[in-house]
């Protein structure tokens, strides 16, 4: 409260130049319109933290979170000896989960390659949690921890947005991008609870947008994921068929 007294006067200053703003809790945003021409002389650009690209690959991004969580790793391995599992479980979702889930709708469709750096991220963190070996495989310790890879939990967060969306959870602006399935005719799509996944140029961005990436993650649930009661009916059945989809297992 005191903060948001003490930035009040910001606004007064910000209206005086004719900007457009937005004041988030710790955080203020300024609009300032760019001609298309110039998008490309920007390399880089931060945004709530979250570091764009001209070509919105997010390397820069995700070169960021990689080495700030790697840091983080090398700290909690100093004193992961004189930790118990559960207080060091705490540390590495404080410092370094935390890091991996902020704003990952958007690494939602991104190759695996290109995601691989947080990936291994990930894989450190639960060998230093279980005290796994180097060369032991990872994969039955990510199972074990019930930890979902990095490229299902983006997708699991999409799917939330979706499911949200749909049942007037979120802003128009995304429900608005969402149009259910009607076939022209009887078909047994009909209560599939499918939605209409856009044309788009697959050369360019579009397969990553919301209004091609959630249609499509969505149209690949099982129908007893989607007619979930509830979120949180919803989140538990989402993350029980991901688990199984990426470790086969039930």
């Amino acid at each position: 409260m005191l903060f948001s007294i003490y930035m009040l006067p910001l606004g007064d200053i910000i209206c005086k130049y004719d900007v457009q703003f937005h004041c988030y809790a710790d955080d203020t945003q300024l609009y300032v319109p760019v001609k298309p021409n110039d998008l490309s002389q920007l390399r880089n650009l931060e945004n709530l933290g979250v570091i764009f690209d001209s070509r919105l690959t997010f390397q820069p991004h995700i070169k960021s979170i990689t080495k700030t969580a790697f840091f983080h790793l090398s700290n909690i391995a100093k004193i992961r000896p004189i930790l118990s599992l559960r207080d060091a479980e705490t540390l590495i979702h404080a410092f370094v989960s935390s890091r991996l889930d902020y704003c990952n709708v958007l690494l939602s469709g991104l190759p695996n390659y290109a995601i691989r750096s947080l990936q291994l991220v990930q894989n450190a963190a639960a060998r230093l949690l279980t005290k796994t070996r180097k060369y032991d495989h990872i994969t039955p310790v990510l199972a074990s921890l019930h930890w979902l890879p990095v490229q299902a939990t983006a997708n699991f967060k999409v799917l939330l947005l979706i499911y949200k969306a749909l049942h007037g959870l979120t802003p128009p602006y995304l429900s608005e991008l969402l149009t259910p399935y009607t076939p022209a005719r009887p078909l047994r799509s009909l209560d599939a609870a499918l939605l209409v996944i856009p044309s788009i140029n697959k050369k360019s961005l579009g397969f990553r947008a919301f209004a091609y990436r959630a249609p499509y993650l969505w149209n690949t649930l099982p129908l007893h994921v989607k007619e979930a009661s509830s979120v949180e009916n919803f989140k538990s059945r989402l993350k029980t068929h991901l688990y199984s989809l990426f470790y086969g297992l039930p």
